[in-house]
């Protein structure tokens, strides 16, 4: 996802919401759970808070594009926006608004340098003007926020509704028609906004959807398998690989084993556990504030309750847990971290701190907030994966800061509050302590919510009751809807394309089957006339640059050709292709092997080395691959076929590929010249109109094999 401003929080790719904003929905909702589902009749009328906009910049621009940039907001309002309207020949009536994980900035699609995410210039290749806002400003995220709807949608809305104004005074015609579309928590977004209003977008494009459970269980479990299969992880991972033993679970403890298969049972892919070892925690570090929040009993009870783990087993904790006193020698800047080459960031490197790790965009005051301290006393060395420094003596004594990381006597900062974070001081008393992270680690077994959320089941007995003690709320309902506006309930007007990652670590790939169903639910026989869902194969929670290009590729092409074909929909009438089929086994989500079975819009690719998954030669000796790429019905045609053969994701060898093919296959042979394990990969790309030079709706999807070379 884009990045915020680098002096406030960097959730990029995130399915969460800021821990600020969290905090405001627990404000107003955890002392009445039930309010989290009350009914919200959507809006059709004009909002009266954005009664007055304004503009302060209206100037043609060259960069990326050729383009009008208008920027304004709304008097009486931190809510500010952009639009960015094409020269008239270019404009097809219709406009594109991208809707961030929180309230943002409304100038990032200036900031883009991924040419395949350059979401401005698509905008306008696609005939379409692009709209962006702030979300309503930095008091609508933060703590004590009045009033969470106007983040969630209304001043999206308010701004979507005023574009039309500014665009049929520059163009003439009719209303334009407009399109939404958001991810993580851009997702929930999305959804929100379509279900809370009417009349102001047409159609959405909703990615990488939770479910409204998805916060925080899906990172707690993730979390706890990761503490126990840390040394697990390579044999782990070596068996789903192509030609690999296909059993995850050999050589686990009963513990390890256990918590593999409650981790799955819930729904995290297998095959995505290969980037073990920088996945982090990723969203939870935002979260962990907002649940420490909403029930600070929990972490009591955890440690002193039956029925808790960490009661019930602390034996499971040795030598995880961390409890270390010690006193602050001193506190070190951002700059003083990038001098000293400390990394800042709070899981993988993708989602950071409050600085950015490049330190590039520190400049006056940034360089000087204190991102870690260094400690009189170095702490044991542990697993951590988060933990809270307490503050006894000083200026800040009585604050908790979250800590992300621990580099020897340095313990860096997570997400903090930067004026607190300035009142350390060397000689500060303080304990560290992780024992609340490591209880969050199974929180999830405490949130049975119903039936309907059939991963849940493996935390019910035989009569459907919980097996562990119940927290006195389900937090997933308020975080969703301190994002969302509301609890999602499948209820819009017009049209919408579903697109979800199959290798999806945050979201995990059943929460878009959970959100058909409700679509389903209030629509009927009806569904197909407004609905689609598309699954993405090989493909993770950002919407960046692929993790590793030959493990994964990026879903945004398939967003590009959503969005067209939405247009289409709704404009024309001309249906899109089907949803993909699939079904769903014990969390898990399965398509079909083929291209014309599995539906959507995905290439398939079907890669064979010597005949086989796996092959196993000598050095210097001549293999031979052989690739059958096909694309699903009404999806385009194979634009390329790239290979690589050392895993590098370079992709240098090309095959040739007949124009306008729905299926080819392709033959190459390559020679390893020294002995080890590869894991040759082709890479293969559709396109709706068959053309091989632009850089947009490049649907990819990945073949792999392996090859012992002896």
């Amino acid at each position: 996802m884009p990045s915020a401003n680098p002096s406030r929080l960097k959730l990029a790719g995130l399915l969460t919401v800021t821990a600020a904003m969290a905090m405001a929905a627990i404000d107003h909702s955890a002392a009445n759970a039930q309010s989290v589902a009350a009914k919200q009749e959507p809006a059709a009328v004009p909002d009266a808070t954005f009664a007055e906009p304004y503009i302060d910049i209206d100037e043609w621009r060259d960069a990326p594009v050729r383009h009008r940039y208008v920027h304004g907001g709304f008097k009486g309002t931190d809510t500010r926006f952009s639009f960015y309207f094409p020269p008239k020949d270019q404009y097809q009536g219709r406009f594109f608004q991208h809707f961030t994980p929180a309230p943002d900035n409304e100038n990032l699609a200036q900031r883009s340098t991924t040419p395949t995410n350059d979401k401005l210039s698509f905008a306008i290749a696609s005939g379409a003007y692009f709209v962006e806002t702030n979300g309503g400003g930095p008091a609508v995220a933060g703590y004590g926020s009045s009033d969470p709807t106007i983040g969630a949608y209304r001043a999206n809305a308010a701004a979507a509704q005023y574009s039309r104004v500014v665009a049929v005074k520059m163009y003439g015609g009719k209303r334009p028609y407009g399109y939404a579309y958001g991810g993580s928590g851009g997702g929930y977004r999305t959804v929100g906004s379509m279900e809370n209003t009417r009349g102001v977008w047409d159609g959405a494009v909703p990615y990488v959807l939770g479910s409204s459970m998805a916060i925080p269980n899906s990172f707690t479990v993730r979390m706890h398998a990761m503490r126990l299969l840390q040394d697990k992880f390579p044999q782990i991972v070596d068996a789903m690989e192509p030609g690999g033993s296909g059993d995850p679970y050999a050589g686990l403890s009963a513990e390890q084993a256990s918590a593999l298969r409650e981790v799955t049972r819930m729904g995290f892919p297998p095959k995505s556990w290969f980037g073990w070892k920088t996945m982090g925690i990723h969203g939870f570090a935002a979260l962990y504030g907002g649940v420490l929040m909403a029930d600070p009993g929990y972490f009591t009870d955890f440690w002193t309750k039956p029925g808790y783990l960490g009661f019930d087993h602390p034996e499971s904790f040795a030598g995880y847990r961390l409890q270390h006193e010690t006193a602050i020698s001193a506190p070190i800047t951002a700059a003083e971290a990038a001098r000293l080459k400390i990394h800042t960031g709070v899981t993988d490197g993708k989602v950071q701190g409050n600085v950015d790790d490049s330190f590039a965009a520190l400049q006056g005051k940034e360089a000087k907030n204190v991102v870690a301290v260094r400690l009189a006393k170095a702490p044991p060395r542990v697993q951590f994966l988060g933990g809270d420094l307490m503050v006894k003596s000083g200026a800040a004594k009585g604050a908790r800061l979250t800590v992300s990381r621990i580099e020897g006597d340095v313990a860096v900062l997570g997400i903090v509050d930067p004026a607190v974070a300035a009142k350390l001081a060397a000689g500060d008393e303080v304990s560290l302590d992780n024992s609340n992270f490591l209880a969050a680690q199974t929180y999830h077994r405490h949130q049975v919510p119903g039936p309907e959320f059939k991963v849940w089941n493996q935390f019910r007995g035989a009569d459907g009751k919980p097996l562990y003690p119940q927290r006195p709320m389900l937090l997933g309902p308020v975080f969703t809807q301190a994002t969302a506006g509301s609890v999602p309930k499948g209820n819009f007007d017009g049209k919408m394309i579903l697109v979800e990652s199959l290798w999806d670590r945050e979201a995990f790939p059943w929460s878009a089957d959970w959100y058909r169903g409700l679509v389903t639910a209030h629509f009927g026989a009806a569904t197909d006339d407004h609905f689609r869902l598309w699954y993405t194969d090989h493909a993770l929670h950002g919407d960046s640059d692929p993790e590793d290009p030959t493990h994964t590729i990026t879903y945004v092409p398939v967003l590009n050709q959503a969005l067209r074909d939405l247009a289409l929909w709704v404009e024309k009438g001309i249906a899109p292709p089907a949803s993909t089929s699939y079904r769903f086994d014990d969390g898990q989500i399965v398509v079909p092997a083929g291209a014309a079975d599995r539906h959507g819009v995905q290439p398939v690719i079907d890669l064979k080395v010597a005949g086989d998954v796996r092959a196993e030669v000598k050095a210097g000796q001549k293999v031979t691959f052989v690739g059958k790429i096909d694309v699903p019905p009404g999806a385009g045609a194979i634009v390329a076929a790239q290979w690589d053969f050392d895993g590098a994701g370079t992709f240098p060898v090309e095959s040739e590929i007949r124009s306008g093919a729905r299926s080819a296959t392709v033959t190459v042979t390559h020679t390893f010249a020294r002995p080890g394990t590869y894991f040759p990969t082709l890479r293969g790309t559709s396109q709706r109109e068959g053309d091989k030079n632009t850089p947009f709706a490049r649907i990819q999807n990945l073949g792999r094999v392996r090859v012992v070379v002896k």
